[in-house]
């Protein structure tokens, strides 16, 4: 392969990690309310590509979060043990909205970066036919 098509298998790699990532955060929001749900978090990985040795990024498995759920107090949920209590989620609102702008412009450097590529690329195509 040629430098360009690695730096874009690379670039693109970037990309499809980062959507997962902003995936798992959505999820991550939209179930803060959930009781006993717990976060999940997505860890990367760098692999090599098998025909030049690339080094590419992916997600490795998900994982959810260890730390305790938290304990809520409401007699009439249906959910309360004998003491009123029953085990909320362990999403934390503003960890998820930091990840979310993180994964963001994770995402937007890849992309800038494919474009940057592909321009660089049909440049020289240019160059070359004159």
């Amino acid at each position: 392969m040629s430098d360009f098509s690695n730096a874009l298998a690379v670039t693109a790699s970037g990309l499809e990690a980062q959507a997962k990532r902003l995936r798992h955060v959505s999820e991550n929001i939209a179930n803060s309310d959930t009781p006993g749900y717990r976060r999940k978090t997505v860890p990367f990985e760098t692999v090599r590509n098998g025909i030049d040795g690339t080094a590419l990024i992916q997600t490795g498995r998900v994982r959810l979060d260890p730390t305790e759920l938290t304990r809520i107090f409401d007699p009439g949920h249906p959910l309360a043990d004998e003491s009123g209590n029953y085990d909320g989620s362990n999403v934390n609102l503003m960890i998820e909205i930091a990840d979310a702008r993180e994964a963001q412009r994770s995402y937007e450097a890849n992309l800038k970066m494919f474009d940057q590529t592909r321009q660089m690329s049909a440049s020289l195509l240019e160059l070359l036919r004159k």
